[in-house]
């Protein structure tokens, strides 16, 4: 079946050269991104942070035994990069490293007292952030995106498995 012969299980909902920026997914949800991320860092300047800087500060007020190897993993962002935001991170004083004693070439990561206290006032910015973006939606139709997004990052990683499973049987 071609990929533009309509299913009821396999729809084509692209046709190459046939759609334009604004009936993309992929660029709209870039869009929308773009826009939390830049109401983020506007807002966030008042605590003298970046959305980047803030991301590694949520995930350890969430979980206190992180690593900067798991944090890298978790947010997908290099490892280099990762390391120079927290370096600007705990020189403000709101983090500490920590070499693990049994194997150096980890290093675990936790919240400075005041730390721990930006984590908790900011966290109230990113809620507004987000909540000011979904003005207009109803309690159902922000459920309904939640789910439908979370069925095309299962599907991206259905096809990320196809791929690792090619690969092996390569």
């Amino acid at each position: 079946m071609s990929r533009t012969t309509q299913s009821s299980s396999d729809f084509a909902f692209y046709v190459p050269g046939k759609y334009k920026p604004e009936q993309s997914l992929g660029y709209l949800m870039k869009k929308v991104l773009s826009s939390i991320l830049q109401e983020a860092d506007r807002r966030l300047s008042s605590f003298d942070l970046t959305y980047v800087q803030w991301l590694p500060l949520y995930k350890l007020a969430q979980n206190e035994d992180i690593t900067l190897a798991s944090l890298s993993r978790d947010l997908q962002i290099d490892p280099a990069a990762i390391s120079r935001s927290l370096d600007r991170i705990e020189s403000k004083g709101l983090i500490h490293r920590r070499r693990s004693l049994s194997d150096r070439r980890v290093v675990h990561l936790e919240l400075s007292i005041e730390g721990r206290e930006v984590a908790e006032d900011v966290k109230g910015v990113l809620a507004d952030v987000l909540n000011d973006h979904l003005k207009g939606f109803s309690f159902e139709e922000w459920t309904t995106m939640l789910e439908l997004l979370r069925r095309m990052l299962i599907n991206g990683n259905a096809l990320k498995d196809q791929l690792l499973d090619a690969d092996q049987s390569a």
